[in-house]
């Protein structure tokens, strides 16, 4: 059991680690405030725990063997995507317009959560994921659906951890980051990253 934990706390650290619209949006949030980052990690985090979920019961198995559900998940979540990156460059040109506008242009916390939770629901990747990985480390003979389930909340737990990380680090370079001219430059490239994810994510096959 302690080996099964081991490798799925490593590959959990390898998922996390990748790059991907999540990773933007965290660290874009991180820029204004560490509580808008830390809470679009949960918001982020509670999207993971509910595809481990909707994994545990087979749902998203539906998911991956409907090409028109994922069609349909698919260009839901390029629009998503699209938004927030038209969102971020609209930002952008606010600070360049009123600099001193940045701490009022802090999102609410509920805002915060709900950016982070949307973005992942609207993944369909993410849930094809979860009903790809979460049953590799499930024991030979155990219940599939609590061990699916406690296994998506470790995964949530650990990931708030991890991005938590990088929330604090954001947080360690504000002085730095919340120059105008660098966090202007860093809100267009947030935007320009999550609107070329998602026009990647809509012209997918």
């Amino acid at each position: 059991m302690l080996s099964t934990l081991l490798a799925f706390f490593g590959a959990c650290t390898l998922i996390a680690a990748s790059p991907g619209p999540s990773t933007v949006l965290i660290i874009k949030q991180s820029l204004r405030s560490r509580r808008s980052g830390f809470l679009t990690v949960l918001g982020n985090e509670t999207g993971v725990f509910v595809w481990g979920v909707v994994a545990a019961f087979g749902l998203t198995a539906l998911l991956a063997a409907s090409e028109a559900a994922y069609d349909v998940t698919r260009i839901v979540g390029a629009l998503v995507l699209v938004g927030f990156g038209i969102q971020t460059l609209r930002q952008a040109r606010r600070t360049k317009e009123a600099p001193g506008g940045w701490e009022a242009a802090e999102k609410s916390g509920w805002a915060a959560y709900r950016g982070g939770l949307l973005l992942n629901l609207a993944n369909p990747k993410a849930a094809i994921f979860a009903v790809s990985f979460l049953p590799q480390f499930v024991p030979q003979g155990a219940p599939h659906l609590p061990v699916m389930a406690g296994l998506a909340a470790l995964w949530a737990v650990y990931e708030v951890g991890y991005y938590g990380l990088y929330v604090w680090f954001v947080g360690r370079m504000r002085a730095v980051l919340s120059r105008a001219g660098v966090r202007r430059r860093l809100e267009q490239v947030s935007g320009g990253v999550l609107l070329l994810l998602g026009a990647r994510l809509a012209l997918e096959s």
